[in-house]
């Protein structure tokens, strides 16, 4: 089987002025990013202030013409799922079929906590996310649904409108943990793999997530999830990145940004998730990554995407 070609997408970390934003967008369309992203906060911790996912992606969509807009991810438990499924499924018919839904089970505590809603287990949360799937997926079909779950139950809804794409937009899934990346090799038609954990209820930047060891873990969990299946899956990553001439000095500067004391540059050099070097020596890596790992659909913050634009027009499509 040929391997899935490379996409880029950039994600949304700088709170521009509305007309600064929008050209903001048009730049990443012009370097050549299949998709532009926004994550799903209320709070600045670990990314800064974001726009509102729906709407800011709407006017994204709008002020391009082929860039595909998605969420990176939308907390589930923000929005009931017929609410997401209608407002998914505009965005999608007013896009022409550019829309791409991310989502998640929620994890950032003290986000709940300020917002005043209850940060329950993760197994409820989980739970709440796969009836929302299947509410979502049924009130995007032809037929009414009619859905009786634990967390939601639905009495003969139609979805209206239809999205654009069929059977229906591609969902991503995003997690780090067994239970949510088998669902999300079970649901998704791309999974963002985490290499650091959530699983306290804040971010932990955990050097032993990054270990190939880990993530091929976590990749041996989405091909549980997803059976047969799993050679349709695009495996998606956030990868960190040191860009530099000098790799040596690049590495080091990045152990020491990071606090990873004791690690060392080959260490780091066989994480999945961490590309250092100039172009020419990312690129040869993400072609190794793709061939040992799966990974071909890879997403970098916004205020990298210039620097990182030539392994996008070297590898993009290939």
């Amino acid at each position: 089987m040929a391997p899935r070609p490379f996409r880029f997408g950039v994600i949304n970390e700088s709170l521009l002025a509305p007309e600064a934003w929008v050209a903001h967008v048009r730049r990443a369309e012009a370097l050549g990013y299949a998709t532009f992203l926004i994550r799903d906060h209320f709070v600045p911790d670990f990314f800064g202030d974001q726009y509102a996912p729906i709407a800011a992606l709407t006017a994204a969509a709008c002020a391009t013409t082929t860039l595909r807009v998605g969420t990176l991810v939308l907390d589930n438990d923000y929005r009931h799922p017929a609410l997401l499924a209608k407002e998914a499924a505009t965005l999608d018919a007013l896009s022409g079929g550019r829309l791409e839904l991310g989502l998640g089970a929620g994890w950032l505590r003290a986000e709940y906590e300020r917002a005043g809603l209850p940060f329950d287990p993760a197994g409820a949360r989980i739970d709440r996310l796969a009836e929302a799937l299947a509410v979502i997926k049924g009130l995007w079909a032809p037929e009414p649904l009619t859905f009786a779950g634990r967390h939601y139950q639905i009495a003969g809804l139609a979805g209206a409108p239809r999205p654009a794409q069929r059977p229906h937009p591609p969902i991503l899934i995003g997690g780090g943990q067994r239970r949510m990346l088998t669902l999300a090799g079970r649901e998704a038609q791309i999974v963002s793999i985490l290499t650091t954990s959530v699983a306290s209820g804040t971010l932990v930047d955990s050097l032993a997530e990054r270990s190939p060891a880990a993530v091929r873990q976590k990749v041996g969990w989405v091909r549980d999830g997803a059976g047969e299946r799993f050679g349709e899956v695009e495996l998606s990553l956030i990868p960190t990145l040191a860009l530099g001439p000098d790799r040596r000095a690049a590495t080091d500067r990045l152990i020491a940004e990071r606090g990873w004391a004791g690690a060392t540059r080959e260490q780091i050099w066989a994480m999945p998730s961490v590309l250092v070097g100039d172009a020419d020596a990312i690129a040869d890596g993400l072609e190794q990554r793709r061939a040992e790992y799966g990974f071909s659909y890879y997403v970098v913050s916004d205020t990298q995407a210039e620097a990182f634009a030539p392994v996008v027009a070297r590898l993009a499509g290939g």
